[in-house]
């Protein structure tokens, strides 16, 4: 299992530029996204952001899998607002029961959907350019609490582990037939999830006690920041002028 920027390429200009600059940017695109008052401009958002995860090489699987619950998300929301919502009837059907499509609905379901996929496109992007530790360091850079980035960075750490864990448990219960019914693969379920459990309390507690006997208090190193580059401020710059006025049509 790897994370999400292992997935693509590292020599992309958006691998090497500063987490803090797009972290930053990011927000800015968000808020733009979110405060848009139609679908024109989350559409160009999520084509440019779809276009630069295609440049940074990221699997087709990983890729249909990031983007496929947010686009079902969407298609149902639009389906909700278009048959269920609205006043201005675009079509009435009636089999058995009547069926009716709502013009204004339609839209606003579009409008929607267009701000789930465009927010999603941008947050994937992000996090598809951007290592983990670096992204973590630039939550820092914007006073996010320290408890709460320690936390996040050992989460994200033995998430891995205890899927290494639970893919092991798995196989050595597949192999001992024990998904072989229903009744058995419930139960085989309780027993993965009851080792889980323990295995997160025992990491957690031979972490604790490797950490306080290093001397650990609470400062990480990886949370040091390096000086700004002109020339990516710059850029960022340009590009969110371009995107404002985009914003403003």
């Amino acid at each position: 299992m790897k994370m999400m920027s292992e997935q693509a390429r590292k020599d992309h200009i958006l691998s090497r530029i500063d987490a803090r600059v797009k972290l930053v940017s990011a927000l800015v695109l968000l808020a733009m996204v979110l405060s848009y008052k139609g679908f024109v401009f989350p559409l160009a958002t999520t084509s440019l952001c779809l276009f630069l995860c295609i440049t940074l090489r990221v699997p087709v699987r990983v890729f249909i899998l990031r983007f496929s619950e947010p686009l079902f998300l969407a298609a149902v929301i639009l389906l909700l607002k278009f048959f269920f919502s609205g006043k201005e009837i675009l079509f009435s059907v009636h089999f058995g029961i009547d069926i009716v499509g709502y013009r204004d609905g339609l839209v606003e379901g579009l409008m929607i959907g267009s701000r789930i996929m465009a927010a999603v496109s941008v947050v994937a992007l992000l996090g598809f350019s951007t290592p983990f530790a670096e992204f973590m360091a630039g939550l820092s850079w914007l006073r996010v609490p320290r408890g709460f980035i320690e936390i996040m960075m050992f989460a994200y750490r033995y998430i891995f582990v205890l899927f290494e864990d639970a893919t092991v448990i798995y196989n050595a219960q597949k192999n001992r037939l024990g998904y072989s019914s229903l009744k058995r693969g419930l139960s085989s379920f309780g027993v993965l999830a009851g080792s889980l459990t323990l295995k997160a309390f025992d990491h957690s507690q031979n972490t604790t006690v490797a950490m306080v006997q290093r001397g650990y208090d609470g400062n990480m190193p990886m949370l040091k920041h390096k000086s700004f580059q002109l020339s990516e401020i710059a850029a960022s710059i340009v590009f969110m002028g371009g995107m404002g006025l985009l914003w403003n049509l």
